[in-house]
């Protein structure tokens, strides 16, 4: 053997394997001698291979840590209107989420003095504070009661984040386990962070911001510090610590941790013992997070995003309740509310202080606390110092009342027979009680927007949103009545009519079949009417003789088709039928303002939008409506060439001419017509009222080159009559009339602009003819400008009229058979080719 394996027997190593020899020698014969020795051996062997299958089985089942580094909470979509300014939040959970930099120190210190004061220098777990929580945990056993956490803020957003708030050992152990990984993750600022952000702290809340709004109405670095202190202790209990009954013992538990602060070294005594001199201060009702009362319009961009991002956060990142969007709209406040308030008082004014009928919901008083039922309907109002109530109960002529907030009062005057205990109504404050106020059972829909761009600025869907989510704006198919028969005229001019074309103002039957006899239209009022009239004459009045006649020599199919081009209706949504164009057929509130928007767009139709576009949470632009591209827009591009403009916006679904045609016609019901109540506004309008059979409906559609709007005014049950007395002139237009007063600045004195290829001709009003000695005036009746397509303006006529008129047939008769030899695309490209006219001199055309 050689001397690198022998060994000196007088050697330490030597002497070391003879004694360890001799012990486990020893410890082999107590083995074999004590069979209790033998048992503790096999069981603690157990516990170590069964420790380590557990301590396998949690780190198998564990989350990755490092999936916190691409953690997205849960955020709520922001809603801006035109201007920039936040509107409105769709949230389950309110949650704004913050940066460390964005975070009061103080704010910070108050934290982690009240949950893990040693934060900044452990590794993720604080072994005292687990030595602790085991030692209570043990204690409790079989009590039923739940032991102190003892979780690091480390542990608690793994919890929170990563494993889950379960009650038991098994979380525990997970728990620490992921808190050493969280550490070796992230960052002790970035842990502290998503701590601050994701704690939930009752009210809805979850993180500091949402929670300093919800019990202080407050930004985090607008909180003073015994709010800090106070948000401090809410991770603890928060909905135990919110509640009034128990605010001694947060008052007691908020000083605690001021104290704590001041042990720690954060504040001093005299900073500890101002702060802890202060009552809590809690605000008993949060501020809403909508900051515009349009409820009508917020729940249609709800709508329209759920359908395009989904609802909840597993349907995709940019759901509308996890995702963070940031959406800008076309809301204008200011128009909102003169929108609500404009309907709103047309609906009183028809309403008549009419007594009360019905409740506007039931509750079961059986079925626990009235109140709470109330809070959970979400019901409300926004009118004067008008409240919901619930009638709490009901004895001969007093009752009481209670409030979602827990109020209650006495219902003063005289209370209505079928009123009871468990009926939501309306109130208002009178004496020391409370007075029953009428939801008026009428209501209607109301919306304003662009006519060039398509933007929807204010929309209306009936007395108040929070009574019910039912918009009438965009929901309520309704019978337009006489807001129809601009269409109809347009397709007349589109079928060889013009403005001045003499139509007859006479009763109109036709065969319905051997089952429907035959039916006889008349004018309003139940006239048959009588003589001819200008085209104009029948638009400006609103005749219906003269619009069957109308309809029926262009061919109902091409009425339908023209219904359908503007989007009032579906395809094949109408029968050719003549009561369809008197207004017989269903559409909304918003198709007719898109439709009369599509005749000032010079025939081009843009679908109406509430959204301008839509941001992730990172700001990156998602979607946006208006998707024209402007190359050449940007300064380093420009070529020193005029400006680029953008072309207008939409599909040509009328020519451009017949919709002119329209609009000038229509400025005539505002000048003569059935709509004159508007000429006090003084500015340039176009427009037209409407009247159902019924009457069940009162309507006006119209505006200004820059402003379409239209409304309508009726019962939810379309069989219901307004009332004999009711027309759309004197109950939907005045609607219009006070959305325009309360709006004037938006208003501008700008002129409707023809489109190439019109020509304006002086003509007689009334018989149609052609007037060469007299001019336009303002007020006048008799001579107007009337907008023609080239060659079909009114012939000349003088002394020898009937040789003029014979040349000028010749020529044209000419002109035409020379045009048949030419292609039909050439042709009508010919007919159709833009060109400016003005006004002839002399010499025939």
């Amino acid at each position: 053997m050689s001397d690198e394996h022998t060994m000196d027997e007088g050697s330490t190593s030597y002497r070391i394997r003879r004694n360890a020899g001799a012990a486990f020698g020893r410890l082999g014969e107590v083995w074999r001698d004590n069979r209790l020795v033998r048992l503790a051996g096999y069981a603690l062997l157990l516990a170590v291979v069964l420790a380590a299958a557990l301590w396998a089985v949690l780190v198998r089942d564990l989350p990755d840590a490092e999936s916190l580094l691409d953690y997205r909470p849960n955020l709520p979509t922001v809603v801006r209107g035109m201007d920039g300014e936040i509107v409105s939040r769709y949230e389950r959970e309110r949650r704004v989420e913050l940066q460390y930099k964005d975070l009061p120190p103080q704010l910070v210190n108050a934290y982690t003095s009240a949950e893990d004061k040693t934060f900044w220098s452990h590794g993720g777990i604080d072994a005292g504070g687990f030595f602790n929580a085991v030692i209570d945990y043990v204690s409790k056993l079989g009590s039923g009661q739940r032991a102190v956490g003892g979780s690091t803020i480390t542990q608690q957003v793994a919890k929170n984040i990563l494993v889950g708030n379960e009650y038991s050992v098994t979380r525990k152990l997970k728990e620490m386990i992921l808190a050493t990984r969280v550490e070796s993750v992230l960052s002790k600022r970035e842990i502290i962070t998503l701590y601050l952000n994701e704690i939930p702290l009752g009210r809805r809340s979850f993180g500091v911001q949402a929670a300093a709004r919800a019990y202080f109405n407050k930004d985090v670095d607008d909180l003073e510090l015994h709010e800090m202190a106070y948000l401090a202790i809410l991770p603890r209990a928060p909905e135990v610590y919110s509640r009034a009954k128990n605010f001694e013992t947060a008052l007691g538990r908020r000083n605690w941790v001021l104290q704590q602060m001041q042990k720690n070294g954060h504040i001093s005594v005299a900073e500890m013992e101002a702060a802890q001199a202060k009552p809590l201060g809690i605000v008993r009702n949060a501020a809403s997070t909508e900051t515009a009362d349009a409820g009508y319009f917020l729940e249609e961009v709800r709508r329209e995003l759920i359908e395009r991002y989904g609802e909840e956060a597993e349907d995709g990142p940019n759901s509308v309740y996890g995702g963070g969007l940031w959406v800008r709209t076309s809301l204008d406040t200011e128009m909102q509310d003169a929108a609500r308030d404009a309907l709103r008082n047309a609906i009183l004014r028809y309403d008549n202080n009419r007594p009360w009928k019905k409740p506007i919901a039931t509750v079961d008083p059986g079925d626990g606390d009235m109140k709470r039922q109330l809070a959970s309907s979400y019901i409300g109002i926004n009118y004067r110092d008008w409240r919901i109530a619930v009638v709490l109960n009901r004895s001969g002529g007093s009752g009481t009342v209670g409030f979602a907030n827990g109020d209650e009062g006495p219902l003063a005057g005289a209370l209505p027979d079928a009123l009871k205990a468990g009926d939501i109504i309306a109130v208002s404050p009178e004496g020391n009680g409370w007075r029953l106020r009428a939801i008026p059972e009428v209501s209607g829909g109301f919306v304003a927007m662009s006519p060039t761009t398509g933007r929807v600025m204010a929309m209306q869907g009936g007395f108040d949103s929070r009574l019910g989510a039912f918009n009438r704006a965009t929901q309520a198919l309704r019978q337009p009545g006489s807001t129809i028969k601009p269409f109809v005229y347009a397709t007349g001019l589109d079928n060889g009519m013009t403005p001045a074309t003499l139509v007859p103002d006479r009763q109109y039957c036709y065969y319905q079949g051997a089952n429907l006899g035959e039916k006889c239209f008349t004018n309003f009022g139940g006239s048959r009417g009588g003589g001819e009239y200008p085209m104009r004459y029948g638009l400006e009045q609103s005749k219906n003789l003269m619009t069957v006649h109308i309809a029926m020599d262009s061919g109902m199919e091409n009425v339908i088709k023209t219904f359908e081009n503007a989007g009032i209706a579906d395809k094949g949504q109408y029968d050719p039928y003549p009561a369809f164009a008197l207004g017989a057929g269903d559409t909304t509130v918003l198709k007719m303002v898109a439709a009369y928007s599509m005749m000032v767009n010079h025939g081009k139709l843009i679908q109406p939008s509430l959204i301008d576009y839509v941001q992730d949470r990172n700001g990156k632009v998602i979607w946006r409506s208006d998707e024209r591209a402007c190359n050449g827009c940007n300064m380093d591009e420009w070529d020193g060439k005029p400006m680029p403009r953008f072309e207008r916006m939409g599909a040509q679904r009328m020519d451009p001419r017949t919709a002119f045609q329209i609009v000038h016609m229509l400025e005539g019901v505002v000048q003569r017509g059935t709509a004159t109540r508007l000429k006090v506004l003084d500015m340039p309008l176009f427009g037209k009222t409407g009247t159902s059979s019924g009457p069940t409906n009162a309507w006006f559609v119209g505006g200004s080159p820059d402003i379409v709007a239209g409304t309508y005014l009726g019962f939810d049950q379309q069989s219901r009559k307004l009332g004999g007395y009711v027309q759309g002139g004197n109950t939907a237009a005045p609607i219009f009339l006070d959305f325009v007063k309360a709006t004037r600045d938006c208003w501008s004195e700008r002129p409707f602009i023809a489109p190439e290829g019109v020509r304006m001709v002086r003509i007689d009003r009334r018989s149609g003819r052609r007037v060469l000695d007299g001019w336009p005036a303002q007020g006048a009746d008799a001579v107007i400008w009337e907008a023609f397509k080239p060659d079909t303006e009114p012939r000349r006529t003088g002394r020898d009229g009937d040789t003029i008129a014979a040349m000028r047939d010749l020529i044209l008769t000419q002109l035409r058979r020379r045009e048949q030899g030419i292609s039909a695309n050439q042709g009508r490209a010919s007919q159709d080719a833009p060109g400016n006219f003005a006004e002839d001199q002399g010499g025939i055309y």
